[in-house]
Order: C-alpha cells, then structure tokens, then sequence
C-alpha cells in the first residue's frame, strides 16, 4: 500500500516526501483556482466545500482499500477544529475582499509568529531566540512585496486580525488534535472534513448566491464541472498533505514552508500568467527564502543536537 511505503521510509525522508506533496499540490490548486475564478466565475467558499466533500469521498475510498483505518472519534472533541476551519475560510475571504492584496499577504504573515504565541502561552512549547530571530527576514520579505500595496480601514483590518486569529488556532489544533486523540492525519481528516462541510453548507448561503449566474445552483457548463472536481481531487492532496506535516512537525514548520510557497507562486505568477513582478517583490522574495533557510538550518541542527543528548544518556 502507499501509505505502508510511505511509512517504511526513515523519518526525514518521510517528511521530505510529505513536503514534496504538498508543495506540488499547493502550487497547482493556485493556478487551477485562478484558472476556475477567471474563467468560469465559481464562488470561493462553494469551491472550498466542494473541495472539503472530495476529500471526505477520497479518504473513504482510501479506508475501502485498507490504506488507514478509521478510528471512531466523537464529534465534540472535533467540533471546534471543523468550526475553526469555516471561520479561517470566512475570515481570510473577507480579508481579502475588504482589503488590497498586500494588506491580506502582509497580515497572513502574522499567522506564524501568533502561531509561536499561542503554543508557548498555553501549550508550553519552547522556541529558541535563533528560531524566532528566522521572523525578522520572512516578515521583511512579505512587507517589500506588499509595500505599495497595503492600505488600512476599519472592517478591513478587523476581518484581517480575525482571520489570523483563526487560522492559527486551527493549525495549531490540527497538530493538537492528532496527538490528543491518538490518531494520524488521514484518521482525523475523516471525520472534520464530512463536519466542516456541513457547517459550510450553513455559512455559504450569508456570503455567496444559491442560484442563478455564479450561484452554486447556476447554470454551469460541463467543462466548469469537470476542473472544479479536478480541483477538488488536488485539494484532497493539499488537505491531506497539510494535515500530515503538521502531525509530523509542527504548525510552525509548515507556516514556514507556507512562506516558501508564497514565494514560488509570485514567480509562477510572473511566469505563467506575465503578472508583474517589481524589483521590491523579487527583494522580498530573496528576503523571505533567506529566512526559511534559516529556519530550516537552525531546526535541522536543533533536531540534532537533541538526538546528541539522547544518545549520551545512561
């Protein structure tokens, strides 16, 4: 089975797998959405519920052919994660539709050092002055490629500081979660996907139309049907991956790898679609990869050091 494979490697090698994944998919659910927005017009949120519900069909498919086993959860263990999760969507669609694209970037940049906030205030987890000193390059980074571009107003920043709230409570709950509960990322995707749909299908109906042109009962031909299914089988990937990496690692490594993520797709951008990159931007993308190479660095060599300790223990 692949997932048998898949555990059989050594860890690193695991997590650069699990990387690989999810920066292949991530990549190419940008471009498709773009693609989706542009030439067929589909509402956001309705694209994500109907990527939450291929996932589901996906990850029961993957239990028919014994690639996991579910493991029964009960619902209000996960109920705050599959919320968070439709209020990380709402807040960061808001964001974006009130405020500029660099203001959105440059908040979505606060996600991870809330991130470390958050697990060191109430999860006591300890993060060396070297690891937070990795901040100080990526959110520069971010600022030079959004400078021209960042312009405040009241609902905007506040659907903006929502959002970051949010999302960093759901990353952080998804690692948390997994251990808590004893489970893998497929076991517990299981079960918040199916969940987070349905509390979509009740937020849906206050952001986006039901029916008519750009409805989600609109007239759609068949070929805007096919890619947002496709979409929805790569988004099964994404999700897939994401969950994994943070169960793996931790919400920190992957807002990191976010960053990095950010990066190639302003690059695609410039490349695929001419979309104009500044002297400022490719600044700022420089900026950015020096601090994630950084980070990765100084984790790698931390991990290292731990093991040291380990080893030389009676």
């Amino acid at each position: 089975m692949a997932g048998e494979k898949l555990l059989s490697l050594p860890a690193n090698r695991r997590i650069a797998v699990g990387l690989l994944a999810n920066l292949l998919s991530s990549i190419c659910i940008v471009f498709l959405n773009k693609w989706i927005y542009l030439h067929y017009g589909f509402p956001n949120m309705t694209l994500t519920l109907v990527h939450f519900a291929v996932t589901w069909l996906g990850l029961y498919g993957c239990q028919k052919m014994d690639v996991f086993s579910p493991k029964r959860l009960p619902l209000r263990r996960i109920g705050w994660l599959a919320l968070s999760f439709c209020g990380f969507v709402a807040f960061t669609n808001l964001s974006l539709q009130n405020n500029s694209v660099g203001t959105y970037q440059l908040a979505k940049a606060m996600t991870t050092p809330v991130i470390i906030f958050i697990q060191t205030a109430f999860y006591n987890k300890t993060f060396s002055t070297k690891i937070q000193l990795t901040l100080v390059p990526i959110t520069l980074g971010v600022i030079l490629n959004s400078y021209y571009d960042v312009r405040f107003n009241v609902p905007g920043t506040l659907f903006a500081t929502l959002g970051v709230l949010v999302t960093s409570l759901y990353q952080v709950w998804v690692g948390a979660k997994q251990h808590e509960l004893q489970v893998n990322s497929m076991q517990l995707l299981y079960y918040q996907a199916p969940l987070s749909s349905g509390f979509l299908l009740i937020i849906i109906p206050f952001f986006e139309p039901l029916g008519g042109d750009g409805g989600i009962f609109g007239p759609w031909s068949l070929p805007a049907l096919l890619t947002v299914f496709f979409s929805g089988v790569v988004a099964f990937l994404v999700n897939l991956s994401i969950y994994w990496i943070i169960g793996n690692t931790s919400a920190v490594t992957y807002n990191m790898f976010g960053h990095f993520k950010f990066c190639l797709t302003l690059v695609g951008g410039y490349v695929l679609f001419q979309d104009p990159l500044s002297f400022n931007q490719a600044l700022g993308i420089l900026c950015t990869l020096v601090g994630i190479l950084s980070y990765t660095h100084i984790k790698l060599a931390e991990i290292e050091e731990g093991k040291s300790r380990l080893a030389q223990r009676p």
